[in-house]
């Protein structure tokens, strides 16, 4: 029986193109089917905002946290798809 060889050329897959940390939030969310994000921007959470102008996902800015939860839930429940709520730690962009 002859044996393996292991000498042959192993194909080479292209190496994916490096997403930073906000954008690979945003694109997991639209593989996700979110299109829309209800949020308040503050400083644990400025990297993903940064990455939001090439987002294909639509941003709503709220005036606090709890109304971006409530605003998400409303999505939710109106349009039947996936309602996104984005918060920081601590106080937000005032």
């Amino acid at each position: 029986m002859p044996k393996p060889s292991f000498t042959t050329r192993a194909r080479r897959r292209p190496e994916p193109a490096a997403l930073t940390g906000g954008q690979a939030v945003w694109e997991t969310l639209a593989r996700l089917g979110a299109t829309h994000v209800f949020g308040y921007p503050g400083g644990a959470i400025l990297p993903v905002y940064d990455a939001l102008p090439e987002a294909r996902i639509a941003h709503v800015l709220v005036r606090h946290e709890q109304s971006a939860a409530h605003m998400a839930d409303g999505f939710a429940r109106a349009t039947g798809r996936v309602g996104v709520a984005m918060a920081t730690s601590g106080p937000g962009a005032t």
